[in-house]
């Protein structure tokens, strides 16, 4: 059974944070560790575009967060967090945030994408161009970059994919290059566009 088919099993063929049955595709919930069933919701079109879009978002749309925040799948539950804390300026927002509960690790995963954090808190990751970079982005390094510890040569065009962030300092990134987990000074790397 593919992925897609154990999300729409679950789901029962709608998207798991507002019940829309339109437009229904895979969202990853970022940063991506596992990916698959656990790390994946299923989303329509209108959700993922407000959650990868904050300007655009629109608070009545997310009412429906009274509903899913609590279902027993652990990536809907972090992203129901993840919006209540985005929209918690509006009030009802919190007062949902009040009832919510994550476990340990889920909350871990929740904070990982710094939706809690007021502006002036947050670390904000830029690439050479000053183009934020969000976990789960994919970047190519723009310079030959020696690995320290090793012997290895990142070369320049090499193309890193689903990056996280350092938590603490807006100058780090990690990412695989060549089967190998390493850690990049973001004035390295190019975001790389959607579809490349």
């Amino acid at each position: 059974m593919s992925l897609l088919q154990q999300l729409e099993e679950r789901s029962g063929h709608q998207c798991e944070l507002c019940a829309s049955k339109k437009e229904l595709s895979i969202y990853e919930v970022p940063p991506i560790s596992a990916g698959g069933v656990d790390g994946s919701i299923l989303i329509c079109n209108t959700c993922v575009e407000q959650i990868k879009t904050p300007e655009s978002v629109d608070s009545n749309h997310w009412r429906c967060l009274n509903d899913s925040m609590w279902s027993e799948f652990r990536a809907v539950k972090v992203v129901a967090w993840r919006m209540l804390h985005r929209l918690k300026k509006e009030g009802w927002p919190q007062d949902l945030l009040d009832m919510m509960y994550l476990e340990g690790e889920e909350l871990r995963f929740a904070e990982a994408s710094g939706d809690h954090l007021d502006e002036s808190e947050k670390v904000i990751h830029r690439d050479v161009n000053g183009v934020v970079l969000q976990a789960g982005d994919n970047v190519v390094l723009i310079k030959d970059l020696k690995v320290k510890g090793s012997s290895m040569v990142a070369k320049q065009g090499t193309a890193v994919r689903r990056i996280s962030l350092d938590p603490e300092n807006a100058k780090y990134i990690e990412g695989k290059v060549g089967g190998t987990q390493i850690v990049i000074v973001t004035e390295y790397v190019k975001k790389m566009a959607e579809k490349e």
